[in-house]
């Protein structure tokens, strides 16, 4: 499905008439293709919208530990809204995810408490712990796209942001690809 301009106020509408689910985080769901700076935004298995990114300064790559300016790769989910962001308007991400707790387990970059307790939250669909080793705060949020600037969020141009923000649910999938 493609929506024309004029028909970009009615996307939260649309999303959720196209989706024909029981409820809009099981329906909309996010793609972010990291290499071709893009985020897809999805009702079902329609293709609804996409729009351009920008990164953090360490574009390749997963993120591995805090500050080390990657945005992560994998899944998540949205685990807030943050209408009052310092970028326009911000959905918060649930990194890090069970796969990046075991994997900085693994490494020793969080103790096995930290772990328990990510896994915990992530397990009751909540905010995993984000003061770890592995770093947090990741976010999708406005602020503009004209080069990799984050501290390894996604950023869209505040236009975009505003229909995400409209459209995507506390609980969407979101999914981080190379």
């Amino acid at each position: 499905m493609r929506i024309s301009r004029r028909s970009v106020f009615a996307l939260p509408l649309s999303i959720l008439s196209v989706a024909g689910r029981a409820s809009a985080s099981e329906a909309v769901r996010i793609v972010v293709r990291k290499a071709a700076r893009r985020l897809e935004l999805f009702a079902g298995d329609a293709l609804v919208r996409r729009f351009a990114i920008a990164l953090g300064p360490q574009p390749l790559g997963t993120k591995r530990r805090r500050g080390d300016g990657a945005t992560p790769e994998g899944d998540y989910y949205v685990t807030h809204r943050n209408p009052r962001s310092q970028y326009h308007l911000s959905l918060g991400l649930s990194y890090p995810s069970i796969v990046d707790a075991k994997l900085g387990l693994a490494r020793g970059l969080i103790t096995r408490d930290e772990h328990r307790a990510i896994v915990e939250a992530i397990e009751n669909g909540e905010r995993p712990p984000q003061n770890t080793r592995l770093g947090g705060d990741i976010f999708l949020h406005g602020g503009g796209t004209e080069s990799d600037w984050t501290l390894g969020c996604v950023a869209v141009a505040n236009a975009h942001m505003d229909l995400l923000f409209a459209s995507v649910p506390k609980g969407a999938p979101v999914r981080i690809v190379p």
